[in-house]
């Protein structure tokens, strides 16, 4: 188990992402998955009140909805559920009316009584931060939400948020969300880890595997005949670097018996600050992997091995 920065939420190493909940999964599937990762030891669950708004005859929503419906009937013990606002299309932005009002619609449709980690989905700069900052606080303060978070925020923003939170008393945040993984390291590793390290919050990064491309199933350029909605986003690592990177994978994979995409997201947990990687699944079959990525240790070998692969430049000061 793994403690969410300064909080008291003690997690399995990895959040299963509800994006493809009514999305690509539809409710019976997304049951399945749901049971599937508690089955195999996973309590962590990660949605956002947007997911899946961007579904043609879907306006947002729908993720927070299954997994509502899924609580309600498994009654499972001791699940941490993390949700976002400020994308939803009825509840754009981080105004302190919406920030509330997006807030209960979400307890409304998880059916929870208290959000365990409540995120700042995207950056609002056209509200003051401190007018944000006070609304999770007063969430918190009146035992709507357990933990507040950022995501998609820069270390600057970061840093403001937490001076904003200390000089007015609010629960400061714990958790940040960035865009992390093999193929995508220069902006958190420059940046957000050292924010992560200096305020003891942990990272729980999305896109772990960059939209399939680090479970090796993508290894052209060439979209034509796939039929999955994230072919192009995978596909588009596939160059001569990114396919180094998949090799490296596989044969460091290959001496514990575990998959590309386990040992990809093994890798992203040995980083430092990381609590716990998200990553989805649309069946059944695809859950293994992301519980095994959890489990896995690899040796600082072989963490170097893959360091080394996916290496990148800093900016220069």
């Amino acid at each position: 188990m793994t403690r969410i920065g300064t909080s008291d939420l003690d997690i399995f190493p990895l959040a299963l992402g509800g994006n493809v909940f009514g999305w690509t999964a539809d409710r019976d599937s997304s049951f399945a998955v749901l049971d599937a990762f508690v089955d195999g030891g996973g309590d962590f669950i990660d949605t956002a009140d947007s997911y899946s708004a961007w579904v043609p005859g879907n306006s947002g929503g729908e993720s927070e909805t299954i997994i509502g419906e899924w609580l309600a009937s498994r009654r499972p013990a001791g699940v941490t559920v993390a949700t976002k606002v400020s994308q939803h299309p009825e509840f754009r932005g981080l105004s302190a009316s919406n920030v509330r009002a997006a807030a209960e619609a979400s307890l409304a449709r998880l059916g929870v009584d208290e959000i365990d980690l409540y995120y700042a989905h995207f950056d609002d700069e056209s509200v003051p931060l401190e007018e944000t900052v006070d609304a999770f606080g007063r969430l918190v303060a009146d035992g709507l939400v357990r933990h507040v978070a950022v995501s998609n925020y820069s270390a600057e923003r970061i840093r403001e948020w937490m001076d904003i939170a200390g000089r007015t008393g609010v629960p400061r945040p714990v958790a940040i969300q960035p865009h992390y993984n093999l193929v995508h390291r220069n902006d958190v590793e420059e940046s957000i880890i050292p924010v992560a390290e200096e305020f003891g919050l942990g990272l729980v990064p999305y896109y772990s595997l960059a939209s399939g491309f680090l479970t090796g199933k993508y290894r052209s350029v060439e979209t034509e005949g796939q039929s999955s909605p994230r072919a192009a986003g995978a596909a588009k690592y596939a160059t001569d670097a990114g396919l180094r990177i998949i090799d490296a994978l596989e044969e460091i994979g290959s001496a514990h018996d575990a998959s590309i995409a386990a040992t990809s997201l093994a890798w992203l947990r040995a980083q430092p600050t990381v609590a716990a990687p998200i990553a989805s699944a649309r069946t059944v079959e695809q859950v293994p992997d992301l519980l095994a990525g959890a489990r896995l240790q690899l040796t600082a070998d072989e963490i170097a091995v893959l360091n080394r692969v996916s290496e990148w430049t800093p900016a220069q000061a």
